[in-house]
């Protein structure tokens, strides 16, 4: 069933989503070399709760971190840990955040110290087809509008989109109906009305989209071990315009 959401809980998945922003703008100013992945989860997860909220992975499904890190040639879903950023790493960084009964959810890859021109692109590239798969999130549309509009732009670049992951609707789940494919038709799918709320989240390979799922059952890293790139937002479908509830813009700051 697909829940589409009143202004009132739209506002809460605002206060959510602003929760989610600052704690990756706190993640942002920690990403260099030298810095292990767990002290990254371990900041997170601070301020997320310092401010009120839970971190929406911890726990989901028996996941054990509040952030998915993935570096280099993995996608998503990598556990915190003893890795050590180093130059010219490639860093997902995912987090979702839990606060008065909704979740909003958002990713951000960095680069780490000196990255090839080709990575820089990679970044740059998938970034831009999320901001375009978000233009077509508006009321009157379908579902392969936002789809078509990032597989068409990353794959014009001689990317891979991943199939086997998407995008999804979320709420009072962190996971709910519809998936959201990076991939798709124009004029296909559900026909898209105000009020539904998704996490767009293009996921997309320097290299092949095949992917592999390590034996942890959580990780899951690109085929031909090429690096990969992921960015994501939590939107509301509305009349003529999406809009994001998430923002980059702590990250942006931290960054400059």
């Amino acid at each position: 069933m697909i829940v589409y959401k009143t202004e009132e809980e739209i506002e809460f998945m605002r206060a959510s989503a602003k929760v989610l922003a600052q704690a990756h703008g706190e993640v942002a100013k920690l990403i260099r070399e030298g810095i292990t992945t767990r002290e990254l989860d371990q900041r997170a997860e601070e301020f997320i709760r310092d401010n009120g909220g839970q971190p929406s992975f911890k726990g989901y499904n028996g996941f054990e971190y509040s952030l998915c890190i993935s570096p280099n040639s993995v996608v998503v879903h990598g556990f915190p840990g003893d890795y050590t950023l180093k130059s010219g790493d490639v860093v997902s960084i995912d987090c979702g955040v839990l606060l008065n009964g909704y979740h909003a959810d958002s990713a951000y890859t960095y680069p780490v110290g000196e990255v090839t021109p080709e990575v820089t692109k990679l970044l740059e590239e998938t970034k831009k087809s999320l901001y375009l798969g978000i233009e077509q999130a508006v009321a009157g549309n379908r579902m392969g509008d936002v789809s078509f509009a990032i597989q068409n732009h990353v794959e014009k670049q001689g990317y891979g989109v991943v199939r086997e992951l998407v995008g999804h609707g979320i709420g009072k789940k962190l996971h709910e109906r519809p998936d959201v494919p990076n991939y798709g038709k124009r004029g296909s799918g559900l026909k898209l009305q105000t009020g539904l709320t998704l996490a767009i989240e293009p996921m997309v390979n320097l290299g092949t989209k095949s992917v592999i799922q390590e034996k942890d059952g959580w990780t899951i890293r690109t085929k031909d071990l090429k690096p990969s790139a992921h960015f994501e937002h939590t939107v509301v479908v509305r009349k003529d315009k999406a809009e994001i509830l998430t923002s980059f813009e702590y990250i942006e700051k931290a960054l400059q």
